[in-house]
């Protein structure tokens, strides 16, 4: 990362979030990792506690859920997390700005992958029944640490796309902000709302339907076809697009 970018982030952090009830936050140090930290003090925490690493180079945090529903439905949670972390840019960014997400968990901007979402669950819970807990983690890129950012067009950070002054605690506290307001749209309307509008997100497919299901997977036919495919959730979810599979860090 060029010096001067990672002073300008290093001065935004601090540990002194302003987030609203019911979230609780719990601040690591740049060693830890917020997912796996989450996963490991979600039964002990409980719902709204919130865990964020104070990195220089991604933006890294992760949030304790208690859904009120089986664990088949409630995985659709990750739906709502990448929705609110499309707002949470959106409501910052220039209105041109393409902000969009690869089904299920990677978010792009201006076409490049800037981080994505996950979703994790206790290991002994019942498909049918309502798991303790659930995990919802998410980590951006803060820049990408190129001299020549156009070696790797594919990818992009939070200083290439025009977000450096907007800091890495900024970015969750819009986050908690927009994802209460998503979970309550969720509480009062129903699923629905939270499908419309992160099915809008994905990139376009002429004469293509889209829908997702009561347990989250992406169903797709073409128009004047009765053919549907179906792509599984809980399969996706098991390994994160946007992350490499051999090192589990953030693909570069």
């Amino acid at each position: 990362m060029p010096t001067e970018v990672k002073h300008r982030i290093h001065d935004l952090y601090s540990e002194d979030l302003q987030l609203p009830p019911p979230y609780r936050l719990l601040p690591l140090r740049e060693a830890s990792r917020a997912f796996d930290y989450a996963k490991a003090v979600a039964a002990k925490e409980g719902a709204g506690t919130l865990i964020w690493v104070g990195r220089f180079d991604l933006v890294e945090f992760a949030l304790v859920l208690e859904p009120d529903e089986p664990l088949a439905g409630a995985r659709r949670a990750i739906y709502a997390g990448m929705n609110a972390l499309a707002d949470t840019l959106a409501v910052h960014a220039a209105p041109s700005t393409p902000i969009s997400i690869e089904w299920p968990d990677a978010l792009f901007v201006s076409g490049g992958l800037l981080g994505g979402g996950r979703l994790a669950w206790p290991k002994n819970a019942a498909e049918n029944e309502r798991p303790d807990w659930i995990v919802f983690g998410a980590t951006l890129r803060a820049a990408m640490n190129l001299m020549d950012p156009g070696i790797k067009p594919h990818l992009t950070g939070l200083e290439e796309e025009g977000f450096a002054e907007l800091g890495p605690g900024r970015v969750v506290e819009t986050f908690a902000r927009h994802f209460m307001v998503t979970i309550d749209a969720w509480q009062e309307e129903g699923f629905t709302p939270i499908a419309e509008n992160y099915l809008r997100r994905l990139p376009a497919e002429a004469g293509v339907e889209r829908t997702i299901d009561g347990v989250g997977d992406l169903l797709t036919r073409k128009k004047g076809s009765t053919a549907i495919t179906k792509k599984k959730l809980i399969h996706a979810l098991a390994r994160p697009s946007w992350m490499d599979p051999e090192s589990g860090e953030m693909l570069s």
